[in-house]
């Protein structure tokens, strides 16, 4: 009986010697492709709500900035924790932050839409169509990079593109919107573009990121 008890009280300290020597490695892959994935579903609802200038969808959007942001904390917990990574720890700590930043500004164009009274126009859901086709490629590129890299380097492209054709739809907004005498309408429509504009931006940084890990994995 004693034996027993000793065997048993002596059990965790020997699994914690085990796992200081042999320490289990996080599954970085997934967290990013969950986290990915996560942005996929902001730009998803982004649309949503340029499409429908729905309250209940912009809604939804801060509500998955907040869920972003437990993500990006958990990802980012695990990380300063790791014994060992898999890949770089630059690149996944500069991916967790730019796949965030997406999902900020998001949640930063619905808000600012809110307060400043705008509805969406044509070129606000352009811009957040061209950004869901970003961060789909983003979702596409992290879910296969442990299985197949070389693909991801393809998505990783596609998400650039993307980001591409944002900045053109933002350029030609902004050539439209300085028409005309409404200058406080020029103005609050400028910001908001301007947050498309950015997460566009976050969105190449994220690409950057992915073809960084490809170029190490391959």
């Amino acid at each position: 009986m004693e034996d027993n008890q000793s065997t048993a009280a002596n059990k965790p300290i020997f699994r914690r010697l085990y796992e200081r020597v042999f320490p289990t490695v996080a599954d970085f892959f997934g967290m990013l492709a969950e986290q990915s994935a996560n942005a996929a579903e902001t730009t998803r609802l982004l649309v949503e709500f340029m499409e429908t200038g729905d309250v209940a969808v912009s809604q939804k959007v801060r509500a998955d900035e907040h869920q972003a942001d437990r993500m990006k904390a958990t990802n980012l917990g695990v990380l300063a924790e790791a014994f060992s990574t898999p890949i770089d720890r630059e690149d996944i700590h500069r991916a967790i932050m730019t796949l965030d930043d997406i999902v900020n500004y998001c949640k930063s164009t619905v808000v600012e839409m809110d307060v400043l009274g705008l509805q969406p126009d044509k070129f606000s859901l352009e811009m957040a169509l061209h950004l869901r086709e970003g961060t789909d490629a983003l979702a596409r590129g992290f879910s296969r990079l442990a299985s197949d890299p070389a693909a991801s380097g393809v998505d990783a492209a596609a998400a650039r593109k993307a980001e591409r054709t944002v900045e053109k739809a933002y350029r030609r907004a902004i050539v439209e919107l300085f028409q005309g005498d409404d200058y406080l309408n020029m103005f609050k429509r400028r910001e908001t573009y301007r947050h498309m504009s950015n997460a566009g931006d976050r969105v190449a940084d994220a690409a950057n990121a992915l073809d960084d890990i490809v170029v190490k994995l391959c």
